[in-house]
């Protein structure tokens, strides 16, 4: 095994989906000692695997892999929940002397891990009612009212995600202030190398095709049905998940499996382009290239970059 620095250091792993996050994460952590911290807030859920394109045991390694199925699908996410539990997963992987390896393309997540976050708290009654909205006009309603009131916000926000919107506007309404107002500069807890893997839009576009196909052809259908048994169409969060949306969908009857399957690669291509947005507003993150033709060459730079970023 080769050691890199004399102090681990946190080592994040970011960027847009299927881009090449996770293999790196694994390949890092072999060489530098540490493991593996989810920061796919999908991922948290137990029974989402295929849909999230969890690796599996044997892709992961013998590399120890955190915050991976932990929630049920009816349990709603929760950010400052997440927080405090990756901050104990890398507080004692420092502790033992090991590099924690935060891999994932959910921003809010890896900021509130590894920065300074403190997230405002919550008012029932305001939430009961921008629920009740949300059900009554739908998620393209109240999303036009999060563009009035926070155009930042709204244009990291998919007009989907009714879950992120309503918790955007009841911050808006309980701080008075815009909700990207509420997530100050950086301000790191932790000594971080940020690695952003980079892949140009149509070859990500091209992946992004390909993984669905992939995930269609392992069964994606049978895990959603599945996962319905459990209370998936009533999780809030796990149950507008892309892919999981697009089949709880078809499975009602409201759409055909192939136009399910249509919808979840538009969907994922459009979330891919926002993941890439809010990563490179970051000047923190080291962008190097995951495309098929360099692809032998990332880890091997990804290596030298941390290990020129622990010596300098």
């Amino acid at each position: 095994m080769r050691t890199a620095a004399p102090a681990p250091r946190v080592i994040a792993v970011v960027g847009p989906t299927a881009a090449g996050k996770s293999d790196l994460g694994v390949f890092l952590a072999q060489q530098l000692g540490g493991e593996v911290v989810n920061a796919d807030s999908m991922q948290l859920y137990r029974g989402m695997d295929i849909g999230t394109a969890k690796l599996t045991l044997e892709e992961r390694g013998g590399v120890p892999h955190h915050l991976l199925d932990i929630w049920d699908v009816t349990e709603a996410a929760s950010v400052a929940e997440y927080q405090r539990l990756a901050r104990t997963e890398i507080d004692r992987l420092l502790a033992e002397g090991r590099s924690p390896i935060l891999v994932g393309g959910s921003g809010l997540y890896v900021r509130g891990a590894i920065e300074a976050l403190e997230f405002p708290g919550t008012d029932p009654a305001v939430r009961a009612r921008l629920e009740a909205e949300l059900e009554e006009h739908g998620s393209g309603v109240l999303h036009a009212h999060l563009a009035a009131a926070d155009p930042d916000a709204a244009r990291v926000i998919l007009p989907s995600n009714g879950r992120r919107i309503v918790r955007a506007l009841e911050v808006i309404e309980i701080t008075g202030k815009p909700f990207t107002a509420n997530l100050p500069g950086p301000d790191p807890i932790y000594d971080t190398v940020q690695i952003g893997v980079d892949v140009a839009r149509p070859e990500l576009d091209e992946r992004i095709t390909a993984r669905v196909d992939r995930m269609w052809e392992a069964g994606l259908v049978d895990e959603v049905r599945a996962l319905e048994a459990l209370g998936l169409r009533e999780g809030r969060t796990a149950a507008r998940a892309l892919g999981y949306q697009q089949v709880l969908t078809a499975l009602a009857g409201e759409c055909t499996e192939d136009e399910a399957r249509a919808e979840t690669v538009r969907a994922t291509k459009r979330f891919a382009r926002r993941q890439d947005s809010w990563f490179r507003r970051d000047p923190r993150v080291h962008w190097l290239s995951g495309a098929a033709d360099d692809r032998g060459e990332l880890p091997g730079q990804a290596l030298t970059l941390v290990e020129r970023a622990v010596t300098a």
